[in-house]
Order: C-alpha cells, then structure tokens, then sequence
C-alpha cells in the first residue's frame, strides 16, 4: 500500500454542463483528491513529497481555465494534469455537482495511475 494524501472538499469554481445557459455562470463544483505517493519523505522537508497547496491551486486553475460540458470531462483533465506535473503514483477524484432538483448532488469518480 502506498502512502496517501487526501484533499477533501475542493470548491472549483468553473463554467460547466451540457446546456448553454448552464455554462453561463459559473457553478462551484466540490472534489475530492487522493493522491498516492510511493512514500512519504523520511526528513521533514517538503520536498520530499507533493505540496497539497500548489497542487489544489493548480487544479482550482484547470478547472476555472475553460469551459466544459462534462464533468466527466473535468476529472479526466484533472487527472492527467496532476499525474503529469507531481510525483504521484495514482489519483482517484471524485467531483460533485449541485445541479439536479431533488438531490444533494450528482458526481463523478475517477481513478488513474502512471
């Protein structure tokens, strides 16, 4: 098992979803990260492993970057974004979208690896 680092609660801030007049305004969607790493550094120096903080500015960015109509299309760019620019092994991401009447939320969850 690999060492993890977890991102709960993300607000992405980002023009999405299949009608036009859904994309006019940006809707806050909500992520969540795990990131798996080979192992978490032995000194206390960070950088020996992933800052969570570029990272969450990084995806923030990605997902305000363009519009989208799916969010199966954001997780997807995030993922590869992310197993792209740090030092992780695996990524599972989950976004939620409050959208639907009648529910909390509707959402996505992916997982890729290097």
């Amino acid at each position: 098992m690999s060492d993890q680092i977890i991102i709960k609660g993300l607000r992405l801030s980002c023009h999405i979803g299949v009608p036009p007049a859904e994309r006019e305004t940006a809707q806050v969607l909500s992520a969540h990260l795990t990131l798996d790493l080979a192992s978490f550094p032995k000194n206390d120096q960070i950088s020996g492993t992933v800052d969570y903080k570029e990272v969450s500015d990084q995806v923030r960015d990605l997902a305000a970057s363009k519009e989208r109509l799916l969010i199966e299309t954001l997780a997807q760019d995030i993922a590869a974004h992310v197993l792209q620019s740090f030092p992780v092994k695996r990524i599972r991401i989950e976004l939620e979208k409050r959208i639907l009447p009648d529910t909390d939320w509707v959402g996505v969850v992916i997982e890729r690896e290097n």
